[in-house]
């Protein structure tokens, strides 16, 4: 949806009809290795370097800007990770309904690498780490804060249980909905054909979104989005309170 041309149509559904009926359900799922491995490495990075910037800059629970800042110290090292991924991703979601030429990520991976040389796969590294530095800041401090209003609005331990995943799910869709022009204009660079000569900066997709689809352009694709990362970051948030809380022995939740 973000990739599509001008004039295109058709929301959610009708773009994964689309998808279905010319491909196959298994096309729903191309380009999934990238995200898998990076993910991992993503996640475990950013979370680790979000709880030492958090205990350097003397954050506090709840809605302390501090715990944004910590958020954002991560967003370079988050932005070298992703770039590539998002780059494979793309090019390979994209090749399956143009050329497709890539048969798999590894495959996707080489022939870029060997056309156009190593440096191919930080396309939109620039744009990509931006978004990176705006979604961590306020993905982390919208957490700390929804987190510590909704353990206090709950009375029961029971209801405690569901102020972890209900917090990251807000946390994840505001800071997703906030960056999510960065994010339309990084597909819109990854998603060139990488063998023309010259390539679209970030600043001319955007450009090109205004001019050819106004104030829309910059919002396509941006249901699925959110869905995803409420669910995506509820269940990333209660893995790392967790995995928190075994570590320490089953002690301080707080």
């Amino acid at each position: 949806m973000q990739t599509r041309a001008v004039g295109g149509t058709g929301g959610i559904l009708a773009t994964g009809l689309s998808i279905v009926q010319k491909e196959s359900f298994l096309a729903m799922y191309k380009g999934i290795i990238p995200p898998l491995i990076s993910l991992s490495i993503l996640n475990t990075a950013t979370f680790t370097g979000y709880s030492y910037f958090q205990s350097a800059l003397n954050a506090q629970r709840g809605w302390d800007i501090r715990n944004g800042f910590a958020g954002a110290c991560c967003g370079m090292g988050a932005g070298t990770v992703s770039t590539v991924e998002n780059l494979i991703k793309t090019q390979m979601q994209l090749d399956n309904v143009g050329k497709k030429q890539f048969q798999g990520s590894w495959h996707c991976v080489r022939q870029l690498t060997s056309m156009h040389g190593g440096s191919v796969v930080y396309t939109g590294h620039a744009v990509n780490t931006l978004r990176e530095l705006s979604f961590l800041s306020i993905y982390f401090f919208a957490y700390e804060g929804f987190r510590e209003q909704l353990m206090g609005a709950t009375g029961t331990s029971g209801d405690r249980k569901w102020a972890i995943p209900v917090a990251g799910g807000l946390a994840g869709a505001i800071a997703w909905g906030i960056s999510f022009p960065l994010d339309c204009v990084r597909a819109g660079v990854q998603g060139q054909d990488l063998s023309t000569p010259e390539r679209k900066g970030a600043m001319r997709v955007f450009g090109d979104l205004m001019r050819e689809k106004g104030v829309r352009g910059l919002y396509a694709g941006v249901a699925p989005s959110l869905t995803r990362a409420f669910l995506v970051s509820g269940s990333r948030f209660s893995a790392y309170e967790g995995a928190l809380w075994l570590l320490r022995g089953g002690r301080d939740l707080q």
